[in-house]
């Protein structure tokens, strides 16, 4: 579909992905023509991907002239009730136009990728059976992809001791021991050690259970990324975190902990919610905090930006945009 982009420039390879301007009227089209079935908004934290989903959709629906475009976030904190300001839900942004997949399970919970791939190929065959026009929008990669991809995942309860064991040994052995057990298809599996603890994981569980598998249709999918320098998104990271803990993130914290949610439990939703109970906990003190957390998202949106970039190596074409 490249007829849908104007590359902006021809400066010399860098870094950063080449620009790209999305023709919004001729991806309607593709969609029309059953040539792209889903839409992924994609990039790291504070990149802008919520307001161009929005803009995205709004446009759609103008296009169509009816409400068309559904949004179905991939985030995967932002699937928890009650935590708001921490996971950047920004609820108010959406306006008139649908979101799915956000405030899903209750505070406390553990929520994982298997129940998401579940819970989001039930709303996207609503969404098509309605004639819509289905938007995925998020930063957690591995979302993305069982959502896009429809990895085979099982249904297998975490063992912590094998996991133990599994952690203890280099990342060519496990490499080795997964080959001996199972065919694997997606061999980016094998680029990351916690996936490849977790592949083995469900094949030894495999070979004593009979488990239930996902098995869904991998989508034709265009992909959109935001494209926005590593100095921006760091700015904007610490805009955003001066803006959140002036307007509620250590109180809605705190309300997690007096609801008896354990500090550790706490520390597994994210950044957000590790160093500032540590803070209410009087393990830091605030200006200690703040400057934790803040090198913390920074070095995370670096991370969620490799995880994209690694994605174009394994063929998927991502369009970059400026949000």
């Amino acid at each position: 579909m490249t007829h849908m982009n104007t590359h902006s420039n021809n400066s010399p390879v860098s870094l950063m992905p080449e620009k790209e301007n999305i023709d919004f009227t001729a991806l309607l089209e593709s969609v029309r023509n059953k040539k792209t079935e889903l839409i992924c908004v994609l990039g790291p934290t504070a990149s802008g991907k919520t307001k161009y989903a929005v803009r995205l959709a709004r446009e759609f629906d103008r296009l169509c002239g009816k409400q068309t475009a559904e949004i179905i976030s991939a985030d995967s904190r932002q699937i928890y009730k009650g935590m708001d300001i921490g996971t950047g839900k920004d609820l108010e942004e959406y306006g008139e136009i649908p979101l799915h997949l956000t405030d899903i399970a209750e505070a406390g919970e553990k929520y994982n990728v298997y129940e998401y791939q579940q819970a989001f190929e039930e709303v996207y065959g609503e969404i098509m059976e309605r004639g819509g026009i289905p938007i995925i929008c998020g930063g957690s990669g591995l979302y993305i992809s069982a959502a896009v991809n429809a990895y085979s995942f099982a249904e297998v309860p975490p063992d912590p001791e094998l996991r133990c064991e599994l952690e203890k040994e280099d990342i060519e052995e496990l490499r080795e021991k997964l080959a001996e057990l199972k065919p694997i298809t997606d061999r980016s599996v094998f680029e990351s050690r916690k996936r490849l603890v977790r592949a083995l994981e469900i094949a030894f569980y495999e070979e004593d259970h009979n488990i239930t598998k996902s098995s869904f249709k991998k989508k034709d999918t265009y992909f959109i990324g935001m494209l926005v320098s590593a100095e921006e998104r760091n700015k904007r990271i610490d805009d955003r975190l001066e803006y959140r803990l002036n307007h509620g993130l250590v109180e809605e914290v705190d309300k997690l902990l007096k609801d008896g949610i354990p500090p550790e439990t706490l520390s597994y939703y994210g950044l957000e919610y590790r160093f500032v109970s540590q803070y209410i906990l009087k393990i830091y003190d605030y200006d200690e905090m703040k400057r934790m957390l803040g090198d913390a998202i920074h070095r995370f949106g670096k991370r969620q930006m490799t995880w994209f970039r690694n994605m174009e190596k394994t063929g998927i074409r991502i369009h970059w945009t400026e949000p």
